[in-house]
């Protein structure tokens, strides 16, 4: 632990959702904006070691760094807003502290000592804390869960310790709570932030800094009600105002004061922030007059954070255009073939995201005849990219019955397959699995290197012939089957730098259709949007003009 750094914990209370991911990667916006340096973690109260084996539908997306970590979404969250490089030291589970306390005392690094929650799990947890604190003046970490809940306790007690470590100067505790109004009351209510602070206070922790999530700025009169049940100074209780479009979060709380009150309480000298870059970007956002819409034909639809980074990359791509992206989320086991025009009828783009498992996979493979019968943008990522070989490969080359193995393990034309053996040019080992392999940490993880071909789509986007992107699945385009479906119109413009493994595929003929291996929504932002999403959504753009309304 660097003599220096700085530790902010933030907390959350009331109920789940009030947006602590949110308020931590605005809080590193704002210090990055005073020329500091940070760096956040999230630490999950879950038994799991890492969400890669959870349901999308309970958890969300899992969202991957460079180095393979399968992680938290709020860690998209931290990526998009500040510069910080992420990894495995980022996102710690229950789950993770444990499997390495039980490892150590089977080793018997405890010398036949009684391994207890106190001093062992929280001691395991304030190292892991102290692992994200590498050349870098401030670590920022969110505790998951709610005030409240038992799972999160060890957690709660191991930062309350850290304090009394690091030193009260070093230390800052952040409560993310909620204010509602009350409409037929005509007023705001301070009871529930009273109780969460209360339920903090009980444990040890005093927050010294107060986020109230509201839907209107607080008056002083309130805030001074706040301050007074909750011990906390006047200016250390910040509206976290709701708002419309999440990158205004930075400019309400510097509005509020909550950097300078940071940098304040942690005796910190900062140069003046400098923010016209995130308020060039809200006043882009909030002036855009044209609009495209996107289809996303998915399965995980009715949880739309299951495709967080993708609708937030998606929405970048717009910023680099002038243009809103107006998202209409298509459940891809309702396409059939004599429906999918009508369901797709208003997309100026179709885009078809990752997955995994054999449901909706029809309803995919229709959405991408569609667009490519139709000259309809198309933008296949990982599953989806899969998916455009495979109605590639029945309906232009004629194996009628291609598939994936993943889906159809019986299949004759596995144009999609298990790859069992590889390279790994990250490492120069050569990498094996099979169908017996753990589900967990077994994919093709993290960031690839991938040549580009000329005269493509892709390389055109990149400007550039290497580039890297973050990889998440098993399955691979089968080799075999690449001299006929490339004399059959497809063009693989992007390959692994042995080419073994094919990383992007377009086909010829179409203004813009595109299927990549990779998930290049990982490494997009606000101010930078990733180059394939910005040339899908001008591509989009300029087929929306084409149709008659």
């Amino acid at each position: 632990m660097g003599d220096n750094t700085k530790y902010i914990f933030v907390t959350g209370g009331v109920l789940s959702s009030l947006g602590k991911g949110l308020a931590s990667a605005a809080i590193g916006a704002l210090l990055e904006s005073r020329g500091l340096t940070v760096t956040i973690q999230k630490l999950d109260p879950y038994i799991n070691v890492d969400p890669g084996t959870m349901n999308p539908f309970q958890h969300g997306e899992v969202f991957v760094t460079d180095d393979g970590a399968e992680t938290d979404l709020d860690l998209g969250h931290y990526e998009r807003f500040t510069h910080a490089k992420l990894g495995h030291d980022n996102n710690f589970t229950t789950g993770k502290i444990y499997h390495s306390v039980i490892s150590k005392e089977r080793r018997g690094d405890y010398l036949g000592g009684t391994v207890q929650v106190i001093p062992h799990i929280t001691d395991e947890i304030k190292h892991s804390i102290r692992l994200a604190a590498k050349d870098v003046d401030v670590v920022i970490v969110e505790i998951g869960g709610t005030i409240g809940d038992i799972e999160s306790l060890p957690f709660l007690e191991a930062i309350r310790q850290f304090k009394v470590d690091a030193g009260k100067d070093n230390t800052l505790y952040i409560h993310l709570t909620l204010v509602p109004y009350i409409g037929t009351a005509g007023e705001v209510k301070t009871k529930p932030t009273q109780h969460s602070v209360k339920e903090l206070r009980s444990i040890g922790i005093q927050p010294d800094i107060l986020l109230c999530r509201t839907d209107r700025y607080l008056s002083r009169e309130i805030k001074a009600k706040i301050s007074l049940f909750c011990n906390v100074g006047i200016d250390a209780v910040v509206t976290a105002k709701d708002v419309e479009c999440i990158y205004e979060v930075p400019l309400v709380f510097h509005k509020e004061g909550l950097d300078g009150k940071i940098v304040e309480l942690l005796n910190i000298w900062t140069r003046a922030p400098r923010l016209e870059a995130w308020e060039e970007l809200v006043r882009k956002i909030q002036m855009t007059q044209q609009s495209v819409t996107i289809a996303i034909v998915g399965k995980y639809v009715d949880l739309t954070e299951s495709y967080k980074s993708l609708n937030e990359a998606l929405c970048h791509g717009g910023f680099a255009n002038d243009c809103q992206v107006k998202l209409i989320f298509v459940d891809s086991e309702k396409i059939e073939d004599g429906t999918c025009s009508q369901m797709l009828a208003d997309a100026d783009g179709i885009l078809v995201p990752g997955g995994f498992g054999n449901r909706g996979i029809e309803g995919k493979i229709c959405s991408a005849n569609h667009a490519r019968l139709n000259k309809i943008p198309y933008f296949g990522i990982c599953l989806g990219m899969q998916i455009a070989v495979v109605e590639f490969a029945r309906h232009v080359a004629g194996l009628k019955d291609a598939n994936s193995s993943e889906f159809n393990e019986f299949t004759p034309d596995a144009v999609i397959y298990l790859m069992l053996e590889w390279l790994d040019e990250r490492s120069g080992s050569v990498q094996r699995r099979d169908e017996s392999s753990d589900k967990g940490a077994t994919m093709r993880l993290g960031a690839y290197p991938c040549h580009l071909t000329k005269d493509t789509l892709a390389y055109r986007a990149y400007s550039e012939g290497k580039i890297s992107e973050r990889h998440r699945h098993r399955y691979e385009f089968n080799n075999d089957y690449k001299a006929l479906l490339v004399e059959k119109g497809m063009v693989v413009s992007g390959s692994s730098p042995t080419g073994d493994l094919v990383e992007i595929i377009e086909i010829k003929d179409h203004p813009w259709f595109l299927g990549c291996q990779f998930h290049p929504e990982f490494k997009s932002r606000p101010m930078d949007a990733h180059p394939l999403f910005r040339d899908f959504i001008k591509a989009a753009l300029e087929y929306s003009k084409t149709k008659v309304r």
